[in-house]
């Protein structure tokens, strides 16, 4: 997804490759146009993250850490009417787990909504800002569109004097919401039709969550921005692709606002995940309706959503280094996010025997009341994290999928006369089984060979299956939850009316779920290989000591390969 970028070389003959946008900040450094980098992640407090805002935190992140500089963190909480203190707790949290530091560099517009109102008096000043009298609607009318000029309106050359006096009155609260706006007085013939009169201030009467009733007036977001990034010293302002045409009315903000030195505005492509809902509008409407149960549902992809499932900050971060930045917009497949789990925890997890679907297995010729412990490394692939011992008796739970009674060819676990390995305990061979009057199978029973201790056998005999089990007496019952997308993947996105396409098998809860003693230590966020099932993570909402709870983060295997150069 990467766009493809030059290959510098350095006086020692190594090779670098630097994206577009590391090529304009070491060209701005090299200038003297800067002598210092600072970035920031600037999110509106009116919902939670999403995996496509991890991409920007990482990235001016990283900006800063390659270059020596800092980042900040800093709510653009310039609009009360849809943003709350949860949102700004989120967010932080999210911000902090993904490993992006701003140390003690957070900060909110509303701390400089002072400054702002400086600047705007300033601007009327200098003629280059006036108080408007049209509604909303004749703003829009005015306007005009990509064919035709805007017409000026008819309050635009009121006196500087006036000006003044109605703004400051704005402040004092004397005018009803949308009564009156500031506006820039830039050009309405301008092709760019950001820049024909844009507004900057609005009246409305509404608590914030930061400062309260001290203020009635709020400044709009493309105004407030520039200043906010300004006021920080920021260097690179590094947004999304959607504010390129805002450039240009960010530069003249910041122009015309008299700040030495002022940032500069680079932008590059969104990450879109495909068949994925991260619009705000769904996710709300979801929450409502109680289809997902909160922000954090392990279906959405909201930062807190993909914590809560068991994604790790490392597996996101090379998610972004593989994405790449790019600068024109594109959509990555959602297997490459599972490919990164994978490639992250397959070393570093137990691989645990938990049993998603059981039927019972008894050992018939085993001493009736004997306990042991057999030896099984916690990881074939690693073997620095060792082993454990793991419980074993007469009675076990095995996978319902693992004994067939009519097994079809080159099946190799249980059925009757096949023998199998028993992980790391024992070779034991199937003699039967048990039927309730539906004939569902209720127990399964076989023999085994007590030479074989470990898994193998003196005499040299081979098995061809290996089957995982827990054992009855110590297993401890568990509830499982397995995910799919939420989205209908053949179906798409959406409907034709608009709404979500739903897959209604995005959800399945197994209650009946039997794991191995070890697990039942697990703490919130604790994540293991359950073998043969995937990678599951202890849910850190609804799981108590005394009923635990795991979600799937991830199937063991997938039909996505990762293409390398």
């Amino acid at each position: 997804m990467e766009e493809k970028t030059p290959v510098v070389e350095t006086g020692e003959k190594e090779t670098v490759s630097r994206n577009f946008i590391e090529q304009e900040i070491e060209k701005d450094l090299a200038e003297g146009v800067y002598d210092h980098v600072q970035t920031r992640f600037p999110p509106e407090p009116n919902g939670y993250l999403h995996i496509g805002h991890a991409k920007s935190i990482l990235l001016n992140y990283g900006l800063a850490q390659k270059y020596g500089g800092k980042f900040n963190l800093r709510f653009d909480d310039t609009n009360p009417t849809k943003e709350k203190v949860e949102f700004v707790e989120s967010i932080k949290a999210d911000v902090q787990w993904l490993g992006a530091d701003y140390e003690d560099r957070l900060f909110f517009a509303s701390d400089y909504f002072e400054q702002m109102y400086e600047c705007a008096v300033l601007l009327i000043k200098k003629g280059k800002a006036f108080v408007c009298d049209l509604t909303a609607d004749e703003i829009r009318e005015y306007r005009g569109d990509f064919k035709t000029p805007g017409k000026e309106s008819p309050y635009r050359n009121r006196s500087v004097e006036e000006n003044l006096r109605l703004f400051e009155e704005m402040r004092e609260g004397k005018y009803k919401d949308g009564e009156k706006v500031l506006r820039a007085k830039i050009d309405m013939a301008s092709p760019n039709i950001n820049m024909r009169d844009p507004v900057i201030y609005r009246v409305a009467h509404m608590s914030h969550h930061n400062t309260g009733d001290k203020w009635c007036i709020y400044p709009m977001y493309d105004f407030a921005h520039p200043i906010e990034d300004a006021i920080e010293h920021i260097t690179h302002s590094i947004c999304t692709l959607e504010f390129e045409d805002h450039r240009p009315l960010y530069d003249w903000v910041v122009r015309e606002c008299e700040f030495e030195n002022p940032p500069r505005q680079i932008e590059f492509a969104k990450l879109y995940l495909t068949n994925v809902v991260t619009g705000k509008r769904y996710i709300k409407k979801l929450v409502e309706d109680g289809i997902v149960d909160g922000w954090d549902d392990p279906r959405l992809v909201s930062i807190a959503a993909l914590r809560r499932r068991g994604y790790t900050p490392e597996s996101i971060r090379m998610f972004v280094d593989l994405v790449g930045v790019a600068k024109a917009n594109s959509s990555v497949d959602y297997a490459l996010l599972e490919y990164c789990i994978r490639e992250d925890l397959k070393l570093k997890k137990a691989r645990m025997m938990a049993v998603l679907d059981p039927v019972k297995l008894v050992i018939d010729n085993y001493p009736e009341d004997q306990m042991e412990e057999v030896e099984v490394p916690n990881n074939l692939e690693n073997p620095e994290l060792g082993t454990r011992k793991v419980p074993f008796g007469k009675e076990l739970y095995i996978e319902r999928e693992d004994f067939m009674e009519v097994p079809p060819k080159k099946y190799f676990r249980l059925f009757p006369g096949n023998e199998v390995r028993l992980m790391g305990a024992y070779f034991a061979t199937c003699t039967g089984c048990e039927k309730d009057e539906n004939g569902n199978v209720t127990v399964v029973h076989c023999t085994y060979d007590p030479a074989t201790r470990g898994g193998s056998s003196a005499d040299g005999r081979k098995v061809k299956g290996t089957i995982h089990w827990v054992a009855a007496k110590t297993a401890v019952k568990v509830e499982c939850r397995l995910y799919e997308n939420i989205v209908d993947e053949e179906k798409g996105k959406l409907n034709e009316d608009g709404s979500l396409n739903l897959n209604p098998n995005s959800l399945t809860v197994l209650t009946d779920c039997y794991v191995e003693p070890e697990l039942a230590k697990a703490q919130a966020y604790d994540s293991y290989q359950f073998m043969r099932n995937g990678y599951f993570c202890a849910d850190c909402k609804d799981s108590r000591p005394d009923h635990l709870v795991f979600n799937r983060i991830v199937s063991l295997k997938s039909s996505f390969k990762l293409k390398k150069d």
